[in-house]
């Protein structure tokens, strides 16, 4: 089969790029992607410049190769605009549209814009033959408020690739909490912070809090200044793939308290490494998470809620254990493998959808 998968620069920061990279590492190889960037980050100009690149080689490679299907990654913003032209571009060459959605605050979006422009873009994704959701939460949302059928819509939970051994945890000190994400307000980073200054003492001298991923981290250090935790608490910045796995294989706890979220990476590979975890029950993360099998949900922006789950942790190494433990067991059918059949299996169910 021949794809053309349209979405991020494989070499950008998120979830997006990094779902993206393990779709075209592990399908197997009589499916043969062509992967075209449509966004990058830079200036205005520059992403102007990559979509109208990318809508050129869209359209020479629609209009020269023999084309099974059209892959195409969404999230939110300006995301929305440029997938929908896309769509709308496809329509005359009776491909099958498979659209695959990530934002963790496209319903933020979708909500703030006109009704009238609404209705456009729920009519152009209904016109798509498949529509990839991260979970049955984000399911029920765009079949209520896009109009979107049942039969077009299949629920893909994103994938990680399982370390094959996971570290013996006892007799950690100090206890590592971790955190892996855009340092700002939507995942809670600013939370965390605060939750984490106000840990009892005895707790707290037994912790170490780790942060790694970019975004407002000046706006984070002055308050682990404030606060004066800053000899406890390290920002690592962006990190590549071998980096994470030696934070998380190091870590005791995974900390995401985010308020808006799809089904974060950051998770599942944390959920790999057998991390127990602290989250909160936004996007799919309760279909996943499961406060005292896996780990424990805290209420979005509740400081002291968090606090109490991240002391909790710290000081019951058992419960810390049992609950990494069945994370690991969790996360196994979120194997990539796994994850590739389901997603071969959806390119040929459509396949029947090309009327050219």
């Amino acid at each position: 089969m021949q794809i053309i998968m349209l979405g991020a620069s494989l070499q950008q920061n998120g979830g997006i790029a990094t779902v993206e990279n393990l779709i075209l590492k592990h399908l197997p190889t009589e499916i043969k992607i062509q992967h075209i960037t449509t966004h990058d980050e830079g200036s205005i100009l520059h992403r102007t410049i990559v979509f109208t690149m990318a809508v050129a080689k869209f359209l020479g490679q629609l209009f020269t190769q023999k084309i099974d299907a059209i892959h195409i990654h969404i999230s939110d913003g300006g995301s929305l605009v440029r997938k929908a032209i896309l769509v709308i571009l496809a329509w005359p060459f009776g491909k099958p549209v498979i659209m695959h959605a990530h934002g963790a605050e496209f319903h933020v979006t979708y909500q703030k814009l006109p009704q009238w422009l609404q209705k456009v873009f729920a009519a152009i994704f209904r016109h798509c033959q498949g529509f990839i959701v991260l979970s049955e939460t984000w399911e029920k949302y765009y079949i209520d408020n896009l109009g979107l059928n049942k039969k077009q819509v299949f629920v893909l939970p994103n994938p990680t690739e399982l370390p094959t051994q996971i570290p013996h945890r006892e007799n950690s000190s100090p206890v590592s909490l971790v955190f892996c994400g855009r340092v700002g307000e939507r995942k809670g980073a600013f939370d965390l912070i605060t939750a984490f200054a106000q840990l009892p003492e005895a707790q707290k001298k037994y912790a170490q809090l780790i942060l790694a991923g970019d975004g407002e981290i000046e706006k984070a250090r002055q308050l682990t200044s404030q606060f004066n935790i800053a000899e406890q608490v390290t920002f690592l910045g962006w990190i590549n793939s071998q980096q994470r796995d030696e934070i998380l294989s190091a870590a005791d706890v995974f900390i995401l308290p985010s308020y808006n979220e799809g089904l974060p990476m950051a998770i599942l590979e944390a959920m790999g490494w057998g991390l127990p975890i602290i989250a909160t029950p936004v996007g799919g993360i309760p279909e996943l998470v499961i406060t005292n099998q896996n780990g424990l949900i805290v209420t979005p922006g509740n400081i002291q809620e968090l606090s109490d789950a991240i002391a909790l942790l710290i000081k019951n190494q058992q419960l810390r254990l049992k609950l990494g433990n069945v994370a690991r067991q969790t996360v196994e059918p979120y194997d990539i493998t796994n994850y590739c059949d389901r997603l071969v299996d959806i390119y040929r169910s459509l396949s029947q959808f090309n009327q050219i």
